[in-house]
């Protein structure tokens, strides 16, 4: 019997990393020289910040004990899964083809090594996208924030050791529920240091840690490889800089860990391995689930991800829910009343610390009011009938924000974020009857191109735009077409050459990867790796089962299932649970319930063998005579019902860029 199960593995909850790197690179077509036009207008940013600045090259150095050299990581064979050396081509100023201000932030980035932060604290940077905090306990080291994957993790913390001495882990902070900061918790716990281990993390991080992205992953972890630019060669040309961190971790083992204490309200005091903590509690805010804290012995406060040095994102661009400004910026706010006052050094889980009590305050006021700004504004804009483009276009941060490097738009921008504010309040619909029931993008290309004059018409046309340096009319012009004509390979050519353009003048790190990840694909078509999920098994072990059940049915194929009616029990022998999935209405309905009598079919399972089918470590074929599986009913019913669901298509590599 073949089913569709292994659907279930393409979910993408890791793959928001973005992804395995390209599959085509050897071969592949790269992008175009900066144009004049770009040059000039990357001058003009150069000329209008001021980039000799020298204050976060210090903050970011200052304290540095050791580099490891070379920052390499590779697994067990041989796959690289991360290298500081990728990005040695970052020095000097600024090439033609980036903005100078992602270069400067690039830059930054790029200062890597073990830090004292202050006595007691220490900070492991550039060992992968996020940052490692060691504090010292009264029997060990307190962790935050344990990366990415077992391999990168292992590594950091082996070099920390090397230089700190060898000291046993004694408890575990997760700071929030973003996969780079918890998935890498099994390379730095030995079994010994399991037990009796304090684990403290905001309320709702385990449902949220598994869950954020189950749904929706396939289309995320799509999304993901233009937002990070993971097929991109690292170079002048391709990928410098997330704006947040270098880039995206490309493998390794994810696990996760159950805390043993949970943060539900701000001003909880946690004594963590002798040392005292105050949490502030901040849902909502940059992660469903997140917290900061204060350690009054360090004077030393953790923003987490609540504050960075960049503008963040309140809508991201590989997709997630919108994150609501007006709180985030209150979570800033209160941290100033609760911690301002006191605090000596602020530490984060990106970037580098800020010292001093009034820089630290500056620095809080600023993203405070740079997150409460793009909400009034864009509210205030909106009132007064702008839509979200004609309000993305007009909002500008004021100049007492704008030339703050923390604020700039290294990883979110005011552009989208503004676009994100209108979202939240007011949905997609812009009001304009135009706009609420258009072509599709191929039909309307199609009309376009017609109306205008034929394809060679729309060529000429957007080649005098290109030649003007007008790339964002160049975009527009030849999107149409390349969506009525995908195989106009003079269309495709012109229009990747102008999203080169665009990537290259970005100040966005995801800004310039989408463009250029745009003309990669125009260029060298979409990714044909399959992409395994078997090194998240650990986090989907703790992943709940309804979660699998509401992605089965968001697989529902609603013309296939119109007019069917299936009654199906998964009977989890070792859970002693039994889930009821019912299909009516070409709708498929979940619930946990005892076993419905008649039923089409019961599938009698454990969940280590659903787990393994859902990450396509076994197929059912292969598991029909074994002891944790049996089938009750009609075995044609149950095979009715997998076919109703769709099966993968092109390992979720679809197009763009193209219909």
């Amino acid at each position: 019997m073949q089913t569709h199960l292994p659907h279930l593995a393409m979910l993408g909850l890791a793959l928001i990393l973005g992804g395995c790197g390209d599959d085509q690179q050897a071969s592949a077509r790269t992008g175009s020289a900066a144009s004049a036009a770009t040059a000039a207008a990357n001058g003009a940013v150069a000329e209008s910040l001021p980039l000799g600045d020298q204050q976060d090259f210090e903050d970011a150095s200052r304290g540095l004990i050791a580099s490891q050299k070379p920052l390499k990581v590779t697994d067990a064979n041989g796959r690289v899964l991360w290298n500081m050396e990728d990005y040695a081509f970052i020095e000097g100023d600024a090439p033609d083809s980036v903005n100078p201000s992602l270069w400067r932030q690039a830059k930054l980035n790029n200062i890597n090594g073990l830090f004292e932060v202050t006595k007691g604290v220490y900070q492991l940077r550039g060992f992968d996208l996020a940052n490692i905090s060691l504090i010292q306990g009264k029997t060990g080291w307190i962790l935050v924030d344990p990366l990415t994957t077992a391999p990168t993790a292992r590594n950091a913390l082996a070099f920390a050791r090397e230089q700190l001495g060898d000291q046993k882990i004694s408890a575990i902070i997760f700071t929030h529920s973003h996969i780079d900061h918890f998935g890498g918790i099994d390379g730095v716990l030995s079994d010994a240091e399991r037990e009796h281990l304090q684990v403290i993390a905001p309320e709702g991080f385990m449902e949220e840690a598994s869950s954020e992205n189950i749904l929706a992953g396939p289309t995320m972890q799509r999304r993901a490889q233009y937002m990070y630019g993971s097929r991109l060669p690292r170079s002048a040309t391709g990928h410098v800089d997330t704006g947040l961190g270098k880039q995206q971790t490309f493998g390794g083992d994810i696990g996760i860990l159950e805390p043993t204490e949970i943060v539900s309200k701000t001003g909880q005091r946690i004594d963590v391995d002798g040392v005292e903590m105050v949490f502030q509690y901040t849902p909502a805010s940059e992660a469903p689930a997140e917290m900061t804290f204060y350690i009054p012995q360090y004077k030393a406060f953790c923003g987490a991800e609540v504050v960075s040095h960049t503008l963040h994102n309140l809508y991201t661009l590989r997709g997630a829910k919108v994150r609501d400004a007006l709180k985030w910026s209150g979570y800033i706010d209160e941290a100033i009343t609760l911690f301002g006052q006191d605090a000596e050094v602020y530490f984060g889980s990106h970037h580098w610390p800020v010292w001093g009590k009034e820089r630290i305050n500056s620095f809080l006021k600023s993203q405070r009011d740079t997150y409460k700004f793009i909400h009034d504004q864009t509210l205030r804009l909106a009132n007064a009938g702008y839509t979200p483009k004609e309000i993305s276009a007009e909002l500008k941060l004021p100049s007492t924000l704008e030339k703050n490097f923390a604020n700039r738009d290294y990883y979110g921008t005011v552009s989208h974020n503004a676009k994100a504010v209108y979202q939240a309040y007011f949905g997609w619909y812009d009001g304009n009857p135009a706009n609420l029931n258009p072509l599709p993008p191929a039909e309307a290309g199609a009309a376009y191109v017609e109306a205008i004059g034929g394809a060679d018409k729309v060529l000429g046309i957007a080649q005098q735009s290109y030649d003007k340096g007008q790339y964002r009319w160049t975009a527009e012009l030849l999107n149409h077409l390349v969506f009525a004509q995908p195989d106009n390979q003079a269309a495709r050519e012109l229009l990747a050459k102008t999203y080169d353009q665009l990537g290259y003048q970005a100040e966005s790190g995801p800004w310039r990867d989408v463009y250029l990840t745009g003309a990669y694909e125009l260029r060298n078509g979409p990714p044909t790796k399959v992409i395994s999920l078997g090194e998240i098994a650990r986090l989907l072990e703790e992943t709940p089962l309804p979660l699998f059940f509401a992605s089965m049915a968001a697989s529902l194929n609603g013309p296939r299932a119109d007019g069917k009616q299936l009654l199906i029990n998964f009977n989890f022998t070792d859970l002693k649970e039994n889930h009821v999935l019912q299909v009516e209405n070409a709708v498929l309905h979940h619930r946990i319930a005892a076993p419905v009598a008649g039923a089409d079919a019961t599938v009698n399972l454990t969940k280590p063998l659903f787990l393994k089918l859902v990450t396509g470590g076994a197929g059912l074929k292969d598991t029909l005579f074994s002891d944790e599986l049996s089938i009750e009913g009609s075995r044609l019913s149950l095979l009715e019902f997998f076919q109703l669901l769709d099966k993968p298509q092109g390992n979720f590599n679809f197009n763009i860029i193209e219909p």
